[in-house]
This record gives C-alpha cells, sequence and structure tokens, in this order.
C-alpha cells in the first residue's frame, strides 16, 4: 500500500522513541490509532465503523458498564484481602492455642506428631 500523499504545508509528526516493553508497544499503537481516528472525524472522511465505535463509547450504557467494571475489581480485591486477613487471624488462634496448651502444661501440638 502507497504511502499516503502529503498536502502542502503539512509536516511529519515527530518521531517517538521505540517502546521498551510489549505493553508500551501496545500503548503507542492505540495512540497512533486514536490520533488517526480524530484526524479522520475531523476531515469527514472517517469510516462508519469508527464513527460508531466512538459513539458507542461515549453512551451511558458504556460509563455504566466501565463504572460496573471497576466496582467488581474493588469487590474481588476486597475479597482477597478478607482471605489473607482470614487467614492471618487462623494464624493467630493457633499460636495463641498453643501458648494455652504450653501455659497449661499440655504438649504442643507439633511435638505430638498431629
Amino acid at each position: 500500500m502507497p504511502a499516503p500523499q502529503k498536502k502542502p504545508g503539512e509536516s511529519n509528526p515527530p518521531r517517538r522513541p521505540p517502546a521498551a516493553t510489549p505493553e508500551a508497544r501496545e500503548n503507542q499503537l492505540i495512540n497512533l490509532s486514536y490520533d488517526l481516528a480524530e484526524r479522520q472525524i475531523l476531515e469527514g472522511t472517517a469510516s462508519a465503523q469508527v464513527v460508531t465505535h466512538f459513539l458507542k463509547l461515549g453512551s451511558t450504557r458504556e460509563r455504566l458498564e466501565q463504572i460496573k467494571i471497576a466496582r467488581e475489581t474493588k469487590l474481588m480485591d476486597a475479597k482477597i484481602e478478607s482471605m489473607a486477613s482470614m487467614a492471618r487471624v487462623e494464624e493467630l488462634y493457633k499460636d495463641a492455642m498453643d501458648a494455652m496448651r504450653n501455659y497449661s502444661g499440655q504438649e504442643r501440638s507439633e511435638q505430638r506428631g498431629d
């Protein structure tokens, strides 16, 4: 595919340094795609798919879905934190029980082979 013709007075966009990671490269390509889509929309040459894509992004439904996803993520983080906390509490109970057995003169559970 030949390179698009430049109009007189148009300058080349500044060259960006190469990405250091695959994620950075992906972000570079996403940014370039957004720039191209913006240019096409402004010039009136954007395809129906491009226009529809950005219309969907601006819809109330999309905003609500993004809020829902963010809240689900927070909920999952809270569940993970809760499980870690429960494990710490169980360890504290075990240590307290061992200390009470030791204090009362009983053998510790590790020494009995339990």
